[in-house]
């Protein structure tokens, strides 16, 4: 065990040995962490980030999430720690996104991961940035590495000269997806946001305190979708509070203020989990087409104790409109939708009221009750609805529904338009747009019918281009590549030799 010196001044003990590598395998590295401390966290998230029916989709790491929330937020500085190639993917991937920020990397060696000097590194990192005058937090992050290695950033000084300090593990092999890092964060941010406002008067948000009871609203989105909310609210007398994950920390206060909470995005669980403990009711689904509209603003209206009159004159305004919308911009054909979001299911309900043939919906975040309004909707009318969906789960919709159109992400989008299907990349070109109420209504109809209307394109693509890059025409040739099927069917009787000796062996 190594020592470190904690921000009392006492010592306290370091897991050290021969550290782990991403290279070990997420067993090894899940057997590491809770050697070296970590289990706590480990079986917070396996609570929070249920598995299954999938142990963990495709998707990119998860850190890429929490770093996204820190990069967009004012006077917040971000660490990483973790192996160097980790560390330049995610920043190269923050800023093809657009983030104009410096992320901060405290790099490390054997020596200095298993000594504990790694955490001292981290520590002096921390004292050098924490400059009240251009940060309010700043947001350490631990990646696979140094979480298995047992780096404990729960050690450091809560807040240095009025500066927070934030330390997060979010390892790929505790957290499933980078959708629930953003909660982690998250929730990290409004536990400490919730203790001080619990200690005392705590800063107001810029544009001051609402005159009105909020609804907070959980979950990333357009960012029409908060002024189309806006005005589903005013006939009840009611206001939409910050969305969460916030721009600004002094929002996090205003957020925890709120009347009750609008779970957008169902899998924010550890945020959840904070507002309850604050004495915030939680409220599912969203208003999304004619039926999510009407039940959305009974159970606001219900939660925030409106009358029944001010509710109903809310419907009244909304309903008759987005009826009109979705029959101006009808959908048609028969669609597959999957994606690493966490709005997959709103999504489908919309293209289903636009008079879309859903049949599959995918998502690679899990079950929880604050999605249940949609699933049940969802299966009442017969659509197959799969949690912690892997790339396997969706491609073999496509094949099973044959579509219309595929809704995916990146291979499934791939894997469609080399069967001629034409397809749409969920994040880039359907949750980047307007959801709800009347503004959503109508979002999707032009991009989903132009996709469909495709298909012609995409037939006569196949047809010009035939099988050239598939099967043994791949790659690069001086000349046109010969077929030899007898050398395959000599390949194939040594192979099937092979597993009969193989059976023969193990049958003794």
């Amino acid at each position: 065990m190594a020592s470190i010196n904690t921000p009392n001044g006492t010592a306290a003990s370091v897991p050290s040995g021969d550290g782990v590598g991403c290279h070990a395998g997420k067993d090894a590295l899940v057997a590491a962490a809770n050697a070296a401390g970590k289990s706590e966290v480990l079986d917070r998230y396996a609570a929070d980030y249920p598995q299954g029916p999938h142990d963990q989709p495709q998707s990119m790491c998860p850190a890429f999430g929490s770093l996204r929330v820190g990069l967009r937020m004012r006077r917040t500085a971000t660490i990483l720690s973790g192996s160097a190639c980790c560390v330049y993917g995610l920043t190269f991937t923050s800023h093809f996104y657009g983030a104009r920020r410096t992320v901060g990397y405290v790099p490390f060696n054997s020596e200095t991961l298993v000594t504990g000097k790694l955490f001292e590194d981290i520590r002096d990192a921390v004292f050098g940035m924490a400059d009240p005058a251009l940060y309010d937090a700043i947001v350490i992050t631990n990646l696979c590495v140094p979480t298995a290695s047992g780096v404990p950033l729960q050690l450091l000084p809560r807040e240095i000269n009025g500066v927070r300090i934030i330390g997060i593990d979010v390892p790929g092999f505790g957290v499933p997806t980078h959708a629930e890092a953003k909660d982690v964060i998250s929730g990290a941010m409004l536990n400490y946001a919730r203790l001080e406002a619990e200690q005392g008067p705590v800063q107001a948000p810029r544009t001051g305190r609402a005159q009105r009871p909020t609804v907070a609203l959980l979950g990333e989105m357009f960012p029409a979708d908060p002024v189309g909310i806006q005005r589903m609210l005013d006939p009840m007398g009611l206001s939409p509070g910050p969305t969460v994950p916030t721009r600004e920390w002094r929002e996090l206060y205003a957020a925890l203020d709120c009347a009750v909470v609008a779970a957008i995005h169902p899998f924010y669980t550890a945020s959840i989990r904070e507002f309850e403990t604050a004495g915030r009711s939680i409220v599912g689904s969203a208003p999304v087409g004619y039926d999510g509209t009407e039940a959305w603003i009974e159970a606001i209206g219900k939660a925030c104790n409106v009358s029944r009159s001010a509710i109903d004159t809310a419907k009244a305004q909304q309903l008759p409109a987005i009826k009109a919308a979705l029959a101006a911009k009808p959908v048609k054909g028969r669609i597959t939708l999957s994606g690493y979001e966490g709005s997959e299911l709103l999504v489908a309900r919309l293209l289903v009221e636009s008079g879309a043939d859903v049949r599959y919906v995918g998502t690679a975040c899990p079950r929880t009750r604050w999605s249940d309004p949609d699933r049940e909707w969802l299966e009442a009318r017969g659509i197959h609805v799969t949690y912690r969906a892997s790339l396997e789960n969706d491609l073999a919709a496509m094949r099973e529904f044959k579509p219309d159109l595929v809704i995916g992400t990146t291979p499934v989008v791939q894997k469609a338009k080399e069967l001629s299907i034409p397809a749409l990349y969920f994040t880039n070109l359907i949750s980047a747009r307007p959801l709800f109420g009347v503004m959503g209504a109508g979002s999707l109809a032009q991009v989903v019918n132009g996709a469909i209307a495709g298909k012609s394109r995409m037939d006569e693509m196949s047809a010009f281009f035939g099988d050239v890059g598939t099967g043994d025409k791949t790659g690069v040739w001086q000349e046109e590549p010969e077929d030899h099927p007898e050398f395959r069917a000599a390949y194939a009787k040594k192979l099937e030799k092979l597993a009969k000796s193989k059976a023969i062996e193990e049958a003794v």
